[in-house]
């Protein structure tokens, strides 16, 4: 199912606008907290109205502002799972996921809701209420009350954010298995890195409320195009630059000339990350002062002064990196594929 989305909303002073086109993958909304991300997917379920713009679902139109279409929630075919479920706490398992199923499937309520049970594997638990259930179990059967709808459509916002990390990891696993038998679109809202690079295909990234053009997940944690794209990755490295020739820029704030693969036309910026600045001396050697150094539970990082007063941050595994103490100089070397060169 095609999901085609180009619509403007003014919140006050921030402004939403978003554009971007999904076809039978799970595309990620990437961005800060803030940037407009649930409020996109609002628009789409028809919770919130956009000020203008249009939205489709395999060709049928659900909101057009210039022909004044606005299909009401009910009837737009889209599943919404929520932050927190939504499940009705004073229904059973059974009855929530009945409350899914469409009236012109009432007569058929009985054998669709025992599908969606045995599907979730939620065998067992169709007599408990939701405070009965474990949070996997809450967004499982919040799952199978959206599939029991028979939607052309999932919208998943921050499903996983008032989770542990182990249990997180465990609904991961299986929220992958569900969008992957799912034989629609889904829309999977988000600002971790690790989560979307897990569970999606490709990635709009969100900021300020304005949207950068789709692209695969992979391609965006390799070459993000902007400096917005490149932290949320999880780069910690960037500085201004100035370019030079078709080979080479100046880190303006890192005061050196840096070798990179690629013309630097439109680059307004270069980012490196972390687990590419290594010790020694090598391509695009930057002579540096250790001013920190901070052992991570699985890693070692090295904070060093540049000679044009900025910081670089060097990763490695625990051990991989010498000891190295506060007020001592050392080189670092970045290979030059490994500078990204950014749009701002």
């Amino acid at each position: 199912m095609s999901l085609v989305v180009d619509i403007r909303k003014r919140l006050g002073s921030f402004s939403l606008n978003v554009a971007f086109e999904a076809d039978r993958e799970v595309l990620a909304i990437l961005g800060s907290s803030g940037c407009g991300k649930s409020m996109t997917l609002k628009c789409i379920a028809g919770i919130e109205r956009p000020d203008e713009g249009f939205i489709s679902l395999d060709g049928r139109v659900l909101f057009d502002s210039k022909k004044k279409i606005n299909l009401t929630p009910q009837k737009r075919r889209v599943g919404y799972l929520f932050q927190q479920y939504a499940l009705f706490p004073n229904m059973t398992v059974r009855d929530n996921i009945a409350a899914g199923v469409r009236k012109e499937n009432v007569s058929r309520r009985d054998d669709i809701v025992a599908a969606q049970i045995r599907a979730m594997h939620l065998e067992g638990l169709e007599k408990n209420k939701p405070g009965q259930l474990s949070g996997g179990q809450q967004q499982r059967a919040a799952l199978a009350r959206i599939l029991a709808n028979e939607p052309e459509l999932i919208l998943l916002d921050e499903p996983f954010s008032a989770l542990d990390s182990f249990l997180k990891w465990q609904l991961e696993m299986e929220l992958s298995d569900t969008l992957k038998n799912f034989s629609g679109t889904s829309v999977f809202v988000s600002h971790n890195r690790d989560e979307v690079y897990h569970l999606c295909d490709s990635v709009c990234v969100l900021t300020e409320g304005k949207s950068e053009p789709k692209m695969a997940v992979r391609a965006l944690f390799h070459a993000p195009r902007t400096l917005a794209a490149c932290l949320i990755t999880g780069c910690k490295n960037y500085s201004r630059i100035e370019r030079l020739d078709e080979t080479h820029v100046r880190a303006t704030d890192w005061n050196t000339v840096l070798e990179v693969s690629g013309a630097a036309e439109g680059a307004v910026y270069a980012g490196i990350r972390a687990h590419d600045v290594r010790p020694g001396g090598g391509d695009n050697e930057i002579r540096c002062t250790v001013e920190r150094r901070v052992e991570d539970l699985f890693s070692d990082i090295v904070m060093l002064k540049t000679p044009g007063g900025g910081m670089l941050r060097m990763e490695a595994l625990s051990g991989a990196l010498p000891k190295l103490s506060p007020g001592i100089e050392i080189s670092v070397y970045v290979a030059p594929e490994n500078i990204m060169l950014l749009e701002g």
